[in-house]
């Protein structure tokens, strides 16, 4: 599938772009040299030269050795969420030739995009949907809404309240957008800084996002919603504060969120949403990310 190009022509250090690697299909060096630019490495996609009559991906030559490595990775797996995310933003296909089965494919593709935690929360969210309104109704919402009493005292004398609403969801639309958002930000953050950092997010952004949302409304809401918030507020600025760590948010992605943030505070919304917890999950989100970053 790849080919590796003579070791003299990548040590033309002379050239702007220098030939990296030619690839078959020119879907697959789109979605690469797309990835690179998304680093702030230049590249681009030409056909190639040789007999074979491949592409061959060129790159910035002060940026080589990076680009190398970063490939190492592209093609031991293509499928990964963040090189997909940039080629949906550019508009470029994502099309991939995969002759093993579909479904084990797609089925392997879920599971390798996300960590465990975020696999389990997501889970937990269908789990709870599916209850609720096929078995429980409104007994599930009675037993993970914020509190019963409109106060906090049954909240604290049972913990497990300031964590539950966050996977308690009113409709099959609030529960797909949260859980696909979850699934494809709470996956990445998991696989690249790994468990310890997407547990503290989820604990602070639902603790902080809950608590805001009672005060402002009462018990009544529920949603992942400002989770999700807050992995959007942490890919954005982390990915920014750290370039090449493998975390990254595309601006369109970016801009779609924060309008539909702010459209909640409009009255076109047929809908109540839960502005709060929605600001406050994205603060917590930004506030995460500068942390660690610091710390770096």
């Amino acid at each position: 599938m790849a080919e590796y190009l003579p070791k003299y022509c990548r040590n033309k250090l002379t050239m702007q772009l220098v030939p990296l690697v030619t690839l078959q299909q020119k879907s697959i060096a789109l979605i690469f040299a797309n990835y690179l630019q998304s680093l702030d490495i230049e590249a681009q996609v030409v056909a190639s030269a040789s007999d074979d009559q491949g592409w061959a991906v060129l790159c910035a030559a002060d940026n080589l050795e990076r680009s190398h490595s970063e490939f190492e990775q592209f093609i031991a797996n293509p499928h990964h969420q963040k090189y997909q995310q940039v080629a949906w933003a550019q508009g470029h296909s994502v099309k991939i030739n995969n002759n093993g089965n579909f479904l084990q494919h797609v089925k392997a593709s879920f599971i390798d995009q996300a960590g465990p935690f975020t696999l389990t929360i997501f889970a937990f969210c269908w789990f709870v949907f599916a209850a609720t309104f096929l078995v429980f109704f409104d007994a599930s919402f009675n037993l993970l809404k914020f509190n019963m009493a409109g106060d906090l005292s049954q909240t604290f004398a049972q913990p497990w309240r300031l964590i539950t609403p966050a996977l308690f969801h009113f409709s099959i639309l609030h529960i797909a957008f949260n859980t696909m958002w979850w699934w494809q930000l709470g996956g990445q953050i998991e696989k690249v800084l790994g468990l310890k950092h997407i547990l503290v997010l989820f604990l602070l952004s639902a603790l902080l996002s809950n608590f805001a949302q009672f005060f402002v409304s009462g018990p009544d809401f529920g949603g992942l919603s400002g989770v999700v918030y807050a992995t959007v507020g942490f890919v954005w600025l982390y990915g920014h504060l750290n370039p090449g760590r493998g975390i990254h948010l595309s601006s369109s992605i970016i801009g779609f969120m924060l309008f539909w943030l702010l459209l909640g505070y409009t009255d076109f919304m047929p809908i109540n949403v839960a502005n709060t917890a929605h600001l406050v999950g994205l603060l917590s989100g930004l506030g995460y990310a500068f942390i660690l970053s610091q710390k770096r």
